[in-house]
């Protein structure tokens, strides 16, 4: 790393957030203290956020904004986001203010201590969620501890997607997902698979106070069953997972 090099890029993915993402930015650089870059990845130019988020970076010469090319949706926006990380270690976070920013740190050091993926678990002890639609909660508590128990994955919330990543392991493995907010489980499965460390640390998560979730329940579940099935077989290589990637034109 050189002297310039951030420790972390943190990735947020934006859908028409405009002025609502304002108060996250001030929250996330007043919680970070490790040399950062924030990248916010919009779909397209004339999503309101971007003008937000440039008013916001004349002041700010770590955040910039960036307009995704590789398509639509959550799961486009951090593939983007993750390609273009500069850092070693790559956050992901939500526009929404539902995660704890001031966490970040504790997360990125975790991978900078060689694990590939570091979690915030709203279910594991000292975790919590407050607020937020009851089917998800039920469904995504479900999942993570039964993943957890039965398939080993070192975090009781693998489908939470504020998590930590190795960039390194990201570029090696790649991401599969195309729509939604798969990729945490996704990863995570992944590292499991490669029998990499994962590591998770307590979060208190908060239903957002402003403005209106682009989370899809009914329309990602079958995307999500497909890596919680995925965390169950055996180890494979760096280059078995490729060739699936490959097989399956991804």
């Amino acid at each position: 790393m050189t002297a310039d090099e951030p420790r972390v890029s943190i990735i947020i993915p934006a859908y028409n957030e405009g002025k609502h993402i304002v108060p996250v930015l001030d929250r996330l650089f007043e919680s970070v203290h490790l040399s950062c870059e924030v990248l916010v990845v919009v779909d397209d130019e004339a999503d309101p956020t971007v003008t937000v988020v440039r008013d916001y970076g004349q002041a700010e010469p770590r955040l910039r904004c960036l307009v995704n090319t590789y398509g639509p949706g959550p799961a486009n926006a951090i593939r983007f986001g993750i390609a273009a990380a500069v850092a070693k270690v790559a956050v992901v976070t939500m526009a929404d203010g539902c995660d704890d920013s001031r966490q970040i740190d504790d997360l990125a050091r975790l991978v900078e201590r060689g694990v590939a993926v570091a979690a915030a678990s709203r279910y594991m002890a000292g975790g919590q969620q407050v607020g937020g639609p009851l089917v998800k909660g039920m469904l995504s508590r479900t999942a993570g501890r039964s993943l957890r128990l039965f398939a080993r994955l070192g975090t009781r919330d693998a489908t939470n997607s504020f998590k930590a990543y190795s960039t390194s392991f990201v570029r090696e493995v790649g991401i599969d997902s195309r729509d939604g907010f798969e990729i945490g489980i996704e990863l995570t499965a992944k590292a499991k698979r490669l029998r990499l460390p994962v590591a998770e640390i307590p979060t208190i998560w908060l239903d957002r106070p402003t403005g209106v979730s682009n989370f899809k329940v009914a329309e990602w579940i079958p995307k999500y069953l497909r890596w919680y099935r995925f965390a169950f077989g055996g180890r494979l290589t760096p280059e078995q997972i490729r060739a699936r990637r490959a097989k399956k034109g991804r």
